[in-house]
């Protein structure tokens, strides 16, 4: 069965999920490493780094007994692409702004 898409703002939007990422920021972890973070149950732990996963936020590494987990780039390319068409959106409205002032403004 497959996996359903899921919003990257429902990933991100747990506290839990937020802090693991920025765990990875500095280095890959296992996944036991990232639950030493947590006051919560591995099987939780190992919940989150699941749907971390599945969004594309995280690459999971099996490497003999441990496995292993790394920042991927692209979970974070829908929230760029999300934030960007703001960005946009709010430079423009700013251009306007501007540019009528500039109109109103005495030479």
């Amino acid at each position: 069965m497959a996996t359903p898409a899921l919003d990257v703002f429902q990933v991100i939007g747990d506290p839990s999920r937020r802090k693991m990422l920025s765990l990875l920021c500095d280095d890959r972890l296992t996944i036991n490493s990232i639950a030493d973070h947590f006051d919560m149950s591995r099987p939780a732990v190992s919940k989150h780094v699941k749907i971390l996963h599945h969004a594309g936020f995280i690459s999971i590494e099996d490497s003999g007994r441990e496995r292993y987990c790394t920042l991927k780039k692209d979970g974070f390319d829908a929230l760029k692409s999300w934030l960007s068409y703001f960005d946009e959106f709010w430079n423009s409205k700013l251009k306007k702004l501007e540019s009528l002032i500039d109109d109103k403004l005495p030479n």
